[in-house]
């Protein structure tokens, strides 16, 4: 059995390309994150100017075997006082690193990132709710389905109806995710 080496990273010039093929590929953005070409040069402008991690949201990439094999994602959302309430987060994995159970790993260590280098109490994700996987990914790391949102997100030329999950930090803390893959 060989274990595979999940790692999340900052950003670098050389990894640009993922940003751009999920930009421009409707596949590698993968079906429930695709919601129409969008612009890079934004992508490319804040790399250079706060490699993609600010006070209201950032990037990192998900490294498999030191490749690049996609982005997790993060930014603030307020609700009332105080105006910094908790963190949305995401994930987007290139296809051909979907489906052997990255996914749940790379997600887990955002959730300790966040909250072991912000003071947020709340983390939140949204997911279509016809993405079955994800579904299943938020509640291995304790996310508890909170709620529907109706008609919430377009995408492929109607509404659509997502699903909110959340963990507080009591529910994660002691969480034992799994941190990497083994493999045969």
């Amino acid at each position: 059995m060989q274990q595979t080496d999940i790692q999340l990273r900052p950003a670098l010039e050389a990894d640009l390309w993922v940003f751009e093929r999920q930009a421009f590929d409707s596949e590698s953005a993968g079906i429930f994150n695709w919601a129409g070409y969008r612009n890079f040069s934004a992508i490319r402008r804040r790399l250079v100017e706060d490699g993609l991690i600010g006070p209201d949201d950032g990037f990192l990439i998900v490294s498999v075997d030191g490749e690049a094999a996609g982005t997790v994602a993060w930014h603030k959302i307020s609700y009332g006082a105080p105006a910094w309430s908790c963190w949305n987060i995401g994930a987007t994995l290139l296809p051909e690193y979907r489906g052997k159970g990255f996914g749940a790993i790379c997600q887990a260590r955002l959730v300790t990132y966040l909250f072991d280098n912000s003071p947020v109490h709340r983390i939140e994700a949204y997911t279509d709710v016809e993405n079955v996987a994800e579904q299943r990914c938020l509640e291995k790391l304790n996310f508890v389905q909170e709620g529907l949102l109706r008609a919430a997100q377009f995408r492929q030329g109607r509404w659509r109806d997502i699903y909110i999950y959340a963990v507080v930090r009591a529910d994660f803390d002691g969480v034992s995710p799994p941190l990497s893959k083994s493999t045969t």
